[in-house]
Formats: structure tokens, sequence, C-alpha cells
């Protein structure tokens, strides 16, 4: 279903295709924890992955991926091609399309990727840009599902920034999957009217339940999971101390998790700032699922690319 086909947003996959992706992840992890570490589906397979912004998860991730799947990863920094020395982005896609199987790039701006994949003759893959993040929200789904059981039956509040790419990509992919999430943000900061009309538009075909609460407090009442993000993406230092004035009652602690359900879980994209929008004590305690949220980029990853590349 997804053969050669570029994945720059959630909503480029039907929810059948969401469900598919997570079914793989399920089988690879499977694999992965019974030993069979490679997968020789993509031998002699080439990906290009290229990092405008610096990672850890990400590219460790892609890589592993890559090489658990039987493909070779080839990773550069925008100052290792010649993008950063002026090169045309569609330069670049129609060169790097003669070389390899597949392009998975993390940008700043979303039309890099837009611009790349209109040119590239060969599937492009989002790892992160300015709006979204989808390969991070198919892993959240994916621990979801593993600790709540049936998505649909959970309470998903996000708080905090609900204008970034990681809360964009979770609004779609419960959208996608018929689940109920809450998005809590100061207003200045709710989700972007764009995204938030694709995913109304999505909930009337799956049934999903999307609700705007401005008070954390009142939206994190009975959640079953609580969600949230840096306050200070990369690329917005200069917006750093305007965004923490009017985030500064979004910190997700101790009492705002004594609000959720008995048994809510804690998630966290990472990288963490601890004393900013989560506290230790959240992040490192009894709630907190964040490190197998993260270990899932990898399982979710050898999905996608076996899915589009095999």
């Amino acid at each position: 279903m997804l053969r050669g086909r570029d994945l720059l947003s959630i909503n480029d996959l039907s929810p059948e295709e969401v469900s598919l992706v997570l079914d793989t992840a399920r089988v690879m992890k499977q694999r992965y924890y019974s030993g069979e570490r490679v997968i020789n589906v993509l031998p002699g397979r080439v990906i290009a992955l290229i990092f405008e912004k610096p990672s850890t998860r990400t590219r460790v991730s892609m890589e592993v991926a890559a090489l658990q799947l039987g493909a070779t990863p080839l990773t550069f920094s925008r100052q290792e091609l010649q993008l950063g020395r002026g090169e045309p982005v569609k330069d670049t896609a129609r060169v790097l399309s003669r070389y390899v199987d597949a392009i998975a790039a993390r940008v700043y701006s979303h039309r890099s990727l837009e611009e790349m994949a209109a040119y590239a003759s060969v599937p492009v893959i989002n790892m992160l840009s300015d709006e979204e993040h989808p390969l991070q929200a198919l892993a959240d789904a994916l621990t979801i599902a593993e600790k709540k059981r049936d998505i649909k039956s959970v309470k998903i509040v996000y708080v905090g920034d609900a204008r970034n790419n990681v809360a964009h990509s979770l609004l779609l992919v419960v959208a996608k999957l018929g689940g109920y999430i809450v998005m809590s943000s100061p207003r200045e900061l709710r989700p972007s009217e764009k995204y938030w009309k694709i995913a109304e538009v999505t909930a009337l075909e799956t049934g999903a339940t999307l609700e705007y609460v401005e008070d954390p407090r009142e939206a994190v009442r009975g959640a079953d999971v609580v969600y949230t993000d840096v306050w200070v993406s990369m690329g917005e230092e200069e917006k750093s101390e305007e965004k923490k004035k009017l985030l500064k009652n979004y910190q997700v602690n101790e009492d705002l998790m004594s609000l959720a359900s008995n048994t809510a879980i804690f998630m966290h994209c990472l990288p963490a700032h601890r004393g900013e929008e989560v506290v230790e004590e959240v992040i490192e305690g009894k709630w907190s699922v964040v490190w197998d949220q993260a270990e899932n980029r990898l399982h979710v990853q050898k999905a996608v690319l076996s899915l589009i590349l095999s």
C-alpha cells in the first residue's frame, strides 16, 4: 500500500495505512526481541539521510533501522552537501535520486521537503520539519497502544505549545485512529487552523473526538495519557522569553499529574528541558514511558522503510 510513496505528513496515510504501519512495527519489535536483529528485506538499498538540524534519536534510530533491514544509510549534514553552498533543493533531489533508493530529511522548513518530493524520483520521508514530525507521532501511537491497549478508549491530553510539529502530527495520528485528544495551550499557541481543519475532516470519517481546552488543569482531569514537548523548539531561540512567559502555567509537574487517571502515563518526544515543560519527578517518576517511546522510533521506522521500499 505504501510502496514507492512519500511520507511528508501523517495526512499522507489513510487510517488503514496508519494501522498497517503500527501492525508492521509490532511484528518488527517482536522479531527484534526474539533475537532477529537483522531482517534482510532491503538488501542493496541505499538511503540518504539529510540533517539540517542536529539530532540524537532520529539520526541513530534511522541509521540503525536501515542497517537492521539490510540497507545502507548515508548520513549528511547540510554543510556536507552542496545545499550548504546554495545549491537549489530541487537539484540535490534530482541528483540524489540517481544514486539512492530513498531520501529522508530533517529540515527547518516544510517547504524544503515539499520541493524535494516534487523533484525526487525516489520516496522522500519527513524526519522532522517545522510543521510536522510524522515518524514521532507513529511511535507515539505505538507506545499508547502498547500501554493502553485500545487507543480509542483513552483520553490523550497534549499540554504546552500546541502549534509545533509534534503537536500537529500527534493530533493527526489520533484523529486517523479514531481516538480522543485534548489540546491544551495558551490561545496564542493553539494548533494551527490548517492542521485543526485536517484533523476535523478526518474525525468525521473515523469518529475521533478533538477538543481544545485552554486551562491545563481542566484538560488533564481524568487523562489516561499526558504529553508535552519543549517550550522553545530548535530555531525559535529568539522567541524563548516570550514563549516561556506564555507557557509558565503549562508545566507538567506532580500536581498536574495528580489530576489525571490513577493509571495515567506521561510522554515526551525528547530532548526534555527539566524544570521548564516538565519536572524531574515526573519524567523520572512512575508515570513516565518516555524511554519506551524513544525506543519505538526504531521499530516504527523499520516498518515505514520496509513498507515504502520493499
